[in-house]
């Protein structure tokens, strides 16, 4: 976006907030919502469209393909080998997290072994808030529309869980699978027996590294008084105890033939919980936000 010289947002209430970029200065900006309220609430805008943002694509591809100009395609292709370009040095800088094989073990490197385990036609994945939301996010590439669930700025812990279950409900062929920290199962973890119980058969993906690391900056009084941050336990033995099958995995090299294992049981209609020992894990991806 910063070297873009216009920014057309589709479906999106363009509400500032510091878990996402923000639109650069001095850019013409075409917002599009079915949300009339959300129109020049954050940004002035140069073009409104009010309506359903498929409809809206729908229309945009269709009047795009009858004016489409001369010489365009070269500056389309120019862009997209820009693009490739970046990634390639982006995932070549991330390289050592994904395939490293460190204890406790790197998250990227679940993530990673997550991505060439299942069959990501068939998964509706998401994830919990904190630090499983930052190193999803930028990695898991999705491959079917609707196999993703987001749910942006929100950062109430373990509602990762419940959504997890809801989409098993409506899509109940598909892979359903949460991933979730420590600190998070800590809030919801009991309604595990739900699914248990009802037969709802989701994978959980549990990171435990033992502390809820994103509020390390802003607890440190009570953390060192009272250890507020350190959280621990065995979230495998927990959910055998609520009826729910279960794996610990501590070392790299057994994460794949783990997820393939979990995976057979959901298939057999039954929940399974994976726990991964994981280290605090800071490194996060983050895009240049030059001039916001």
């Amino acid at each position: 976006m910063a070297k873009a010289d216009l920014v057309l947002a589709v479906g999106s209430s363009l509400t500032r907030t510091p878990f996402g970029p923000g639109v650069p200065a001095g850019k013409t900006i075409i917002h599009s919502t079915n949300e009339a309220a959300d129109i020049n609430k954050e940004y002035r805008v140069d073009h409104a469209v009010i309506g359903d943002a498929a409809l809206v694509l729908d229309a945009l591809i269709a009047e795009i393909g009858r004016q489409k100009a001369a010489g365009g395609g070269n500056a389309l292709a120019s862009l997209k080998e820009e693009v490739a370009a970046a990634k390639k040095g982006w995932l070549a800088e991330w390289g050592k997290h994904l395939d490293s094989e460190e204890m406790p073990i790197n998250q990227y490197r679940v993530i990673r072994d997550l991505m060439r385990s299942v069959d990501r036609d068939n998964v509706i994945i998401t994830h919990d808030s904190g630090s499983p939301r930052e190193q999803l996010i930028p990695f898991w590439e999705t491959t079917a529309p609707g196999s993703y669930m987001g749910w942006g700025k929100s950062t109430q812990l373990g509602y990762g869980l419940g959504i997890t279950m809801g989409a098993k409900l409506a899509a109940p062929d598909k892979l359903c699978v949460n991933i979730m920290g420590d600190a998070a199962i800590g809030m919801t973890g009991m309604d595990i027996e739900t699914a248990a119980r009802n037969r709802i058969a989701i994978l959980t993906v549990v990171f435990n590294n033992g502390v809820m690391a994103a509020e390390r900056d802003v607890l440190e009084l009570s953390t060192k008084k009272y250890g507020a941050l350190t959280v621990g336990g065995n979230y495998a033995k927990v959910a055998e105890g609520l009826n729910v099958a279960a794996a610990r995995v501590e070392k790299p090299a057994h994460i794949a033939a783990a997820i393939k294992d979990a995976v057979r049981v959901t298939e057999s209609g039954a929940p399974f919980l994976l726990e991964i020992v994981v280290k605090e894990g800071y490194d996060f991806s983050r895009y240049p936000l030059a001039g916001l």
